[in-house]
């Protein structure tokens, strides 16, 4: 929450009024990222409204959450699960969170898996 806020807050209340539910992971890449969260199905949808990016030196290591964009400040639903790190990502994005349990389940996702439902978590 202390590294992304604006962004912790927007998921959270995105995922209380149901925005994930059915929504697809429509980009995966073995060892890299899994990506989902785009209302679209093809990676160029959000909720309608950006996010000013909230970039931090967290590493993007293997179950870190962080925020896809499609340029500067440019954040909404969107987000990525970490494969594996990946440095270059380091400082160049959001990064929000990281898989606390089920990380085999980040490691199996597959193009078009179903979101079912979503609960954000915030540990202060």
């Amino acid at each position: 929450h202390e590294a992304a806020p604006r962004h912790v807050v927007a998921w959270h209340d995105l995922a209380n009024a149901g925005f994930y539910d059915g929504k697809t992971f429509h980009r995966v890449v073995s060892g890299f990222v899994a990506q989902g969260g785009c209302p679209r199905g093809d990676g160029w949808g959000g909720p309608g409204t950006a996010l000013l990016d909230e970039v931090t030196p967290l590493p993007f290591t293997r179950g870190s959450v962080g925020v896809a964009t499609n340029g500067r400040d440019t954040g909404g639903s969107q987000l990525f699960f970490m494969h594996a790190w990946h440095p270059h990502l380091d400082g160049r994005y959001t990064w929000v969170g990281r898989v606390v349990s089920g990380i085999d389940v980040v490691a199996a996702l597959q193009p078009d898996d179903r979101i079912l439902s979503v609960a954000v978590e915030v540990q202060r």
